[in-house]
């Protein structure tokens, strides 16, 4: 188990241990630390307390963070449409709706449950739950995926998204007309302090560029390529939105009213990146998704 300690500041007077704990760590949602307390691995002034003791200043807290669970991750026989496979990496097109990789109390149906069975040589860099994970895209985002097949592969992989070489556009639908052809979204993200499960831009946030133009205008929607430049989590969605054009399907940043579809119109449809062994460029592009597709035709008669 690993331990680490915080005195509580001015700013954090009178905030609830659990807000106050799990704006620590972006990886730590509240939910997680609620658990962590009402099992004792948060103490303050060696102390255990509820979830809604309110923080003097000065308070030491001591979070105790427990080790992982060991979950036993099973391989899945599944239709994947592999775009590209050798020894090293492995393309795939994942399907709307389908998680990438476990989580404790999720641990079937996922894309990596399907990469077990289909290859039984995977990176072992991310652990048992992401093997051969080097990037991800949300459940109801459609769209390519590298994967590595060895460490050698993952680490150049990463290599490549950390020097921001790697490819990837994005089609999307977004509510608004959007009036320009052309734009650059430079603007830091992080945690929501309102909600941990969310993202927004923050003055002191990581890091994130999106560019995009407009492939076509509906009566009130645009269908738009976005290119990442960086790859923060629910980077396009969070982006579109705080320029005024939140994605269409979107059901944690975008508006209730909104076209027929379960989760945002996002796919991602384009990736390039170099071969970690041959150095060759590679670029793949996958169709948009039929459902995708009948939205676009549904817009188009509907202007």
């Amino acid at each position: 188990m690993e331990k680490m300690e915080h005195t509580i500041l001015e700013n954090q007077k009178g905030d609830r241990i659990d807000k106050a704990v799990s704006t620590l760590n972006e990886e730590w949602s509240r939910t997680q630390v609620q658990q962590w307390i009402k099992e004792g691995h948060v103490l303050v002034n060696g102390h255990q307390v509820k979830t809604n003791y309110k923080c003097s200043i000065n308070d030491l807290i001591e979070i105790i963070i427990p080790d992982p669970e060991e979950l036993d991750v099973l391989p899945e026989e599944m239709n994947l449409k592999i775009y590209y496979e050798d020894s090293d990496v492995l393309v795939v097109n994942k399907p709307r709706g389908m998680v990438v990789h476990p989580a404790p109390g999720h641990v079937s149906g996922t894309l990596v449950n399907g990469l077990m069975a289909h290859c039984k040589d995977l990176s072992g860099i991310n652990g048992v739950l992401r093997p051969g994970i080097v990037h991800r895209i949300d459940k109801d985002t459609s769209g390519l995926l590298m994967v590595a097949k060895n460490d050698m592969a993952h680490e150049s992989l990463v290599n490549q998204l950390v020097a921001k070489t790697v490819t990837r556009k994005y089609k999307a639908i977004v509510h608004g007309v959007i009036p320009h052809d052309l734009g650059t979204i430079d603007a830091p993200l992080g945690r929501d302090q309102k909600d941990r499960q969310s993202m927004t831009v923050v003055d002191h946030g990581k890091h994130a560029v999106t560019h995009f133009n407009v492939l076509e205008r509906f009566k009130d929607f645009t269908f738009v390529e976005c290119q990442l430049e960086t790859g923060r989590t629910h980077q396009i969605r969070v982006h579109m939105k705080y320029i005024g054009f939140p994605l269409a399907g979107d059901p944690k940043y975008g508006p209730k009213k909104t076209l027929d579809i379960e989760g945002q119109a996002l796919h991602a449809g384009l990736l390039g990146f170099e071969h970690p062994r041959t150095k060759e460029y590679l670029e793949f592009e996958a169709p948009l998704p039929e459902e995708f597709e009948q939205l676009l035709a549904y817009l188009s008669n509907n202007r």
